[in-house]
C-alpha cells in the first residue's frame, strides 16, 4: 500500500491503520467517538496527503477549465478564491467532485479525491488535448486538514506570527501562499479551519507543532461521521459516474448560466432538468434505536423507492442519520428495511449539524 509522508507519525501515535483506496491510512488513534467530538468542540487534524493536488497552467487554461467543470470559474476573480464543483462525463455522470483555486489569470490548482487519482488525471489530460495547458501533479506536497471551532487559532500558533498576520483576514473558501505553504480556509467536516498544503519535507514538523499546540490527531473514521453530519457527499457512496449532480443534491454546483458556456455533460443535464423525473438525494433521521447503514432499501406504500447511500450513528445528535437517493415524490416519511423489519424514518434536508449544533427542527 502507498504511504503518506506522515505515515511514521501515525505509527508513533499507535494509530489503527487500514487500507483506504490503496493507501495505508489511520482510521482512528483509539476512540473514533472522542475524535469526532474533539473536532466539533475544539480542534482536530487529519492527514489528507493522499488527496491529489493538480496545478494547471497556460494561456488556454481558463477556457479549458470552463469546459472541464460543471461550475463556472468566472466566479473566481481574486487570487486564492476557491470553488466547489464537479467534473462530469458526457452523460452528466460525476467523474469526481473537487475544489479548484484561482491562482492567477493563467494558473489554477485543483484538489481531487485520492481514489480517483489515475482516472482523474487521465481524463483531464485527454480533455486537454488541443488546449494550451500544462498539467502537473503536485506529489511533492503533503496536506493536513485542521478543523474545529478552535482550529484556526491553534493552527496560527503552530504556523507562526508572520503566517498568522496573513491568515487573520482570510475568508472562507479562500487561500493564500506563505513561504511555500498553501493555506486554504476549506474543509470536509462542517467546521471552520484550514487545509494546509506543505512541502513533504516540512510536513512532519508542522504535524508535531500542531500536536504541541493541542490539536488532536484524528482518523478517517471520524472524518466520515463529521462529513455525514454536515450533509457532504462521499464519492463512491453518494455519487459516482452513474449519477448526475441533479440526482446527488449538487444542482447548486452546476452553472447553466451563461447559456453560451459549453461544458462536458451540459446537454445531458439540460435534458434531465427538463424532464424533472430523476431521483433526489435526501436526509433520513432515525430517532429510535438502531443504525442506518449504506445500501439498506427504502420503502413507501409497500414499494421499494430507493436506498441509503451513506448511513451511520451521529455522535453529535445521539441517533442515526443517513443520506439516501429516493423517488422525487417521496415526502416527509418513509421506511427502511433493517434486517427484514421496516422502520419508519423522517425525511429532512441536509445538513444535520452546522457548527456543532443540530439543524433538525
Amino acid at each position: 500500500m502507498k504511504q503518506t509522508v506522515l505515515h511514521s507519525e501515525h505509527l508513533k501515535l499507535d494509530a489503527k491503520m487500514v487500507d483506504f483506496g490503496g493507501w495505508h491510512m489511520p482510521i482512528n488513534y483509539g476512540s473514533q467517538l472522542d475524535e469526532h467530538h474533539q473536532v466539533r468542540r475544539d480542534a482536530g487534524m487529519f492527514d489528507v496527503s493522499h488527496m491529489t493536488v493538480v496545478d494547471l497552467h497556460g494561456g488556454g487554461v481558463r477556457s479549458f477549465v470552463k469546459y472541464l467543470l460543471s461550475n463556472n470559474i468566472d466566479k473566481l476573480t481574486a487570487a486564492g478564491k476557491a470553488l466547489y464543483t464537479c467534473m462530469l462525463n458526457k452523460e452528466g455522470g460525476i467523474i469526481d467532485d473537487l475544489i479548484i483555486y484561482y491562482m492567477s489569470h493563467d494558473s489554477f490548482r485543483m484538489v481531487v479525491n485520492a481514489a480517483m487519482r489515475e482516472q482523474d488525471l487521465a481524463w483531464i489530460r485527454q480533455q486537454a488535448a488541443g488546449h494550451d495547458v500544462d498539467i502537473k501533479e503536485r506529489d511533492d506536497l503533503a496536506m493536513i486538514a485542521v478543523q474545529g471551532p478552535n482550529a484556526r487559532v491553534k493552527a496560527h500558533t503552530a504556523l507562526g506570527a508572520e503566517a498568522t498576520a496573513k491568515c487573520k483576514g482570510l475568508k472562507p473558501f479562500s487561500a493564500l501562499n506563505h513561504k511555500g505553504i498553501f493555506i486554504a480556509r476549506t474543509g470536509y467536516t462542517g467546521e471552520d479551519g484550514y487545509e494546509i498544503m506543505v512541502p513533504n519535507a516540512e510536513a512532519p514538523a508542522l504535524w508535531q507543532a500542531l500536536l504541541d499546540n493541542g490539536v488532536k490527531a484524528c482518523g478517517l473514521g471520524a472524518r466520515d461521521t463529521l462529513r455525514l453530519e454536515a450533509g457532504m457527499n462521499l464519492y463512491g457512496s453518494d455519487m459516482d459516474e452513474g449519477v448526475t449532480p441533479l440526482a446527488s443534491g449538487l444542482a447548486w454546483v452546476v452553472a447553466f448560466e451563461p447559456a453560451e458556456r459549453d461544458f462536458i455533460g451540459r446537454r445531458a443535464l439540460e435534458t434531465q432538468r427538463a424532464q424533472a423525473d430523476h431521483d433526489l438525494l435526501v436526509g433520513l433521521v432515525l430517532e429510535g434505536r438502531g443504525v442506518l447503514r449504506n445500501h439498506q432499501k427504502i420503502f413507501a406504500n409497500g414499494k421499494c423507492v430507493g436506498k441509503i447511500t451513506s448511513g451511520s450513528f451521529s455522535p453529535t445528535l445521539g441517533h442515526s442519520i443517513a443520506l439516501a437517493r429516493v423517488g422525487r415524490n417521496i415526502k416527509d416519511h418513509c421506511e427502511v428495511d433493517m434486517r427484514g423489519k421496516l422502520v419508519t424514518v423522517r425525511i429532512v434536508k441536509p445538513p444535520f449539524v452546522r457548527h456543532g449544533k443540530s439543524c433538525l427542527a
